[in-house]
């Protein structure tokens, strides 16, 4: 029933702006004001909670929050009671066009429309979790078809969060999302796109932002190992390479973020000034030194790593937890080694909606709920090119609020329980 009135919404335009508990994310925001009033507000910036909190919102964007506000006449107030307004939440690295159990099957046994009406899905899903912006990295295999999904969200068609999105990822001949495991007589298809040297990387990106990419993902390693407790990947790219494909990228005004697990590829992505080291399992002192100096951020994704460990038997799920068990280990290497970090979960492979469970794990690995929770909305802002605009509870930027129980700098785990979520001014759920 739910659904339907999200439809019946997008049919009648602007008649949905009276409904904003169930108007699809991206419809207008309603033109009457709204004062959001709860027990506590996170301020970002200063790394406190706030007592209470109150956000006025006009239109699509914050025009004041701190512990008062003006309640304009005719103004809606939304009481959250003993609850803390906290900004959207940022996941910088999901897969929309992923589901659990299917990954390495996909472009074999399901069409691009199938995986595309499971893509739309997802993203209601994260965002009704309080993710209202998100970075996909890669289609898996479904070319452009985010770019789809992207702009019905724009347009209010559908709920979903602000999108980022890749197309295809960009990968070598035989390289990690290449289909090296099938009878080659099938010509089964990569579930990315060739490039296998600068020029080829350049013209790839130019074809990639011609079907409505805004930024480009690269796979920089695999496939990867752990060989008597040593952790081993092979690198994809020189580091000219990947210089040829940052360039592209910032010349058409994106950038890029890299599948990096381990040496030398870290490295080669660092010293190329990637946007963003994806997984960044194992980082050497070198490169460590250049994300700080060149402030990269590393997406560490524990939850697919946990994920994987626990749902896999036998040898495999051997070889997962050891590989988890060398992860965390090095991320306490990179946290005392000050590595900038950003919340990306790698969500797909596991449920949508669920991908809060990377804040925990962050906070269980060694850094505190107020460096995850800054490491997500200032960083992840700054990844997905919206700094400014998302990710603090600041006149001027978007009205994306979600409403946790209880206070977030106490217990991390409130974010996988929001209460209240707001996006562009619009009430997607309360």
């Amino acid at each position: 029933m739910k659904r339907c009135g999200w439809l019946v919404m997008a049919m009648v335009g602007g008649c949905a702006v009276a409904l904003a508990p169930e108007a699809p994310a991206g419809l207008k925001a309603q033109a009457r004001p709204i004062v959001l009033h709860a027990a506590r507000l996170l301020d970002v910036s200063a790394g406190k909670i706030v007592s209470p909190g109150e956000v006025l919102v006009e239109d699509e964007r914050i025009v004041a929050a701190g512990t008062s506000v003006e309640h304009p006449a005719g103004a809606e107030v939304i009481d959250l009671g003993d609850s803390t307004l906290m900004p959207g939440l940022i996941d910088a690295h999901v897969h929309l066009f992923l589901h659990p159990g299917a990954e390495d099957l996909q472009t074999v046994v399901e069409s691009v429309p199938q995986r595309t009406i499971l893509a739309t899905l997802a993203a209601e899903a994260d965002l009704m979790a309080g993710f209202t912006a998100e970075r996909d990295m890669g289609t898996e295999g479904a070319g452009s078809a985010d770019t789809a999904v992207m702009l019905a969200i724009d347009e209010g068609l559908i709920p979903g969060p602000r999108l980022r999105i890749s197309g295809n990822a960009v990968d070598i001949l035989g390289g990690h999302e290449d289909a090296i495991h099938f009878n080659p007589a099938q010509h089964v298809l990569s579930n990315a796109d060739y490039a296998n040297n600068a020029d080829e990387i350049v013209a790839v990106i130019r074809e990639q932002h011609k079907q409505g990419s805004t930024f480009v993902k690269m796979y920089e390693t695999g496939p990867d190992s752990m060989v008597n407790g040593e952790f081993h990947t092979q690198y994809q790219y020189t580091e000219a390479e990947l210089k040829a494909g940052v360039d592209e990228a910032a010349r058409l005004g994106m950038n890029v973020g890299v599948h990096a697990q381990g040496e030398p590829g870290t490295l080669y992505a660092a010293e190329a000034g990637v946007a963003s080291i994806d997984h960044a399992t194992q980082l050497s002192d070198e490169t460590m030194r250049l994300m700080k100096e060149k402030h990269i951020p590393a997406v560490p994704t524990f939850t697919i790593f946990e994920y994987f460990a626990e749902h896999s038997a036998g040898a495999a799920a051997e070889r997962e937890h050891a590989m988890l068990d060398y992860k965390i280990r090095e991320f306490k290497r990179q946290v005392a080694a000050g590595v900038p970090m950003a919340v990306g979960s790698d969500v797909g492979p596991f449920p949508h909606g669920t991908q809060a469970k990377e804040f925990e794990l962050m906070v269980k690995y060694g850094m505190t709920p107020l460096a995850v929770l800054q490491a997500d909305y200032l960083n992840g802002a700054r990844i997905l090119r919206w700094a400014g605009e998302i990710g603090e509870l600041k006149a001027g930027y978007y009205a994306d609020v979600v409403g946790v129980p209880g206070n977030p700098l106490e217990d991390i785990t409130v974010v996988e329980r929001v209460v209240f979520v707001m996006k562009g001014g619009v009430v997607v759920t309360k």
